[in-house]
Formats: C-alpha cells, structure tokens, sequence
C-alpha cells in the first residue's frame, strides 16, 4: 500500500528555480524503515541551497503553494549536476511513526513522536530510517522538530575541539540558535567561548545568558577586543558560518597578534601557535577574503556535521543524542518567529523574510498543508 500526501519538491531548469507542492505518493516502509506522519519541520540555513538557492525572489511569480524564480549566473551554472532534477527539501523534523517495517528497531517506535531526518521533511508523510529517529517521549513535535542539525552540530564543534587539544573555541554567530546552545554546552563542559556578534541586542542576548566573552564586530575597537578575549582565553580554534567577507581572516590577524605578542624571538615565518578556522555555513556567498598577515601556521578547513558523524563513532554520536533527548526543552530548546504550512511558506512575504536568514528569526513549518 501507499500513502498519498501534500509534498514541497524544487527543480532547477532552464534557468528557472521551480518550488511547488505537489501530491505524492509514499511506499509503504519496509525493514527498517518507519513511515512518519509529519508535524514539524524547521527551516535551517542548511536547507535554503535546495529550496532558495540564489534566485531573484524579488521578482519571481508567486500562485498558491508554487513560486518560479530566475536564477542568474553564474548559479545557475554552477548547479549543472542539478539540472532538471526533482529534489525534495527539509533536512528534519517530528511526527508520529503511523507505519514500520518489520525489523524489531522500527516496530518499536511505531505509535511513537520522533524527531528525524528524513532529507524531504517538508512534506506530509515521510520515510526515515529507523535508526536515526530520536524518540521524543514527553517532548511535543514542536519542540523536537530542530532536535538533530543544530544541537548535533554545536555538539560537533566541542567535540573537534577537544579533538584537537583544544580548550577554548570562538564562534562568529554566537546570537544564532545554534550559538546560544554552543554558549550552553561550553558553560557546562568548562571550555572557554569567544562570541561574536553584530549588535549591542545581541551582546545583551548572550550577556543574559552567562556568556562571558563577548565581541560586538560592529564596534570600532572590535579588532582590540577580539584579541583581548582570544588572550584570556587562549581560543586558537574557530567555526565560521558566514564564509564569505573577512571574517575568518580577522579572526586568523588577532589570533597571530596575540601569539605573536608572546614569542621570545621574532621569527618572519610568524608564530609557532597553530591556529585553525572551520567554515561550517555560506550565509556570504562572497568570496572568503585571506590575506598574508598570519604567518603560515594556520588551516581553514570546513565542517559538515554528517562526515563528522561517520566520522565520531558510534558511541559519540549515541552520547551525543541521548545528551540532545535529555536538553530538548533547556540547552538545546529552539525559538521560531514564525510558524508557517507547507503552503503558506511558499508566499512572497515568508520566503523573502526567511531567505534573509536574519539571527534569531527562524521559521518553522508546522501541521499539514
């Protein structure tokens, strides 16, 4: 048997971004999959290169649940592999487990609220892999819905830091939710945090918070007080949403400065204190801007949270998770601007606003269509 339901797909052709819901039919769950009837779903930064892209929004044609948009180059271009595919939308998200295979996993959460993330979540029904669903007990779908990407990722970057010796981390959208769940998790792990954010609203965010090492990159003594914060600290280790601008490499100067300010001899190479910066996001799509002003012991590298995943093991990635179950509704509780159906998240006036991807305005899409 199969399910029929209200599903988000996005197709690139012709130099057009087509978004549309449409109905589709869902197969029948086998072995360890579980069919889940889908209540919530968030809109991540993450998801916007399937569902937004960089088409011209603006003046793109908008009819109930459907909008066609230009995508101009060189975007359209540099999405070939994409070209006339149907892909689906929606990284994660909660609902009821109304279908199971026939393996023992899937059978047991079957009547079940869980968060999952099943790569097509704006949708009605969906199928998920039964081991990747984090049953949420108590915890509403609204709650969970945003229970993998963000807190798995924050999560993620304590890990690597520890992975690598260090003690102390800087983060450059420290007022996002994700920044305010890493605020949280370095508080409790003991680990230092150097925030950086663009507003005296969002110092005032972090501050209620406990944060306490806060840098506004709008003020004029921001490179000053980078650098004093990276000194009490020692954080040479950094993950960068914005990719584009010069961000990292102003993250990279002050790091240098401050390590070269302690070396006992002057070295044209620059200092021996390695330092390493982690692209995880675009939310600039510019250029990363690097300039020759930090020696040469320095690594940009990105960070996906799946290949760190594969990565951690097993036993990291389920403490990981029953950490995230255990703070659902505290550390890793997620705030939304905006509840939105499937079909109202395609009208102009939501899909400008959440494509903007301003700190802490994230949308969620809730219900059926």
């Amino acid at each position: 048997m199969t399910t029929t339901g209200q599903q988000l797909f996005s197709t690139l052709a012709d130099g057009k971004l087509t978004v549309e819901v449409v109905p589709t039919e869902v197969p029948e769950p086998t072995g360890n999959q579980v069919l889940v009837r889908m209540e919530a779903a968030p809109i991540n930064p993450s998801d916007l290169a399937i569902l937004t892209g960089m088409a011209d929004l603006e003046n793109a044609e908008y009819t109930p649940g459907k909008f066609v948009a230009d995508m101009p180059e060189p975007f359209y271009s540099a999405q070939k592999g994409r070209h006339g595919q149907r892909l689906p939308a929606g990284n994660e998200g909660a609902g009821e487990v109304v279908a199971a295979g026939d393996s023992e996993l899937a059978q047991s959460l079957l009547g079940q609220r869980v968060a999952c993330v099943p790569g097509n979540a704006y949708s009605q029904y969906c199928i998920a892999d039964a081991a990747l669903c984090l049953p949420l007990g108590d915890v509403s779908c609204e709650d969970g819905a945003s229970a993998f990407v963000n807190p798995m990722t924050a999560l993620g970057f304590v890990e690597t830091a520890r992975a690598e010796g260090a003690g102390a981390i800087i983060h450059t959208a420290a007022a996002s939710n994700l920044g305010q769940m890493l605020v949280k998790i370095c508080q409790q792990d003991d680990i230092a945090l150097v925030n950086i954010v663009r507003k005296p609203q969002q110092v005032e965010l972090l501050s209620g918070l406990g944060a306490g090492h806060i840098v506004n990159s709008s003020d004029e003594d921001f490179s000053a007080q980078l650098r004093g914060a990276i000194e009490a600290t020692g954080a040479y280790c950094g993950f960068d949403p914005i990719g584009g601008g010069n961000m990292v490499d102003q993250c990279f100067k002050a790091m240098e400065q401050v390590a070269a300010s302690q070396m006992a001899e002057y070295s044209r190479y620059g200092s021996d204190q390695p330092k390493k910066m982690y692209i995880y996001g675009r939310l600039d799509f510019g250029p990363t801007i690097l300039t020759p002003a930090y020696g040469f012991g320095w690594t940009l590298s990105g960070w996906l949270l799946t290949p760190f995943l594969q990565q951690a093991g097993m036993e990291t990635v389920l403490r990981m998770r029953q950490r995230v179950l255990d703070g659902l509704t505290t550390t890793f509780a997620s705030s939304y601007k905006r509840k939105v159906n499937l079909q109202e998240m395609l009208t102009r006036d939501a899909v400008l606003d959440y494509r903007a991807m301003r700190t802490g305005e994230k949308y969620l899409v809730t219900s059926q269509a």
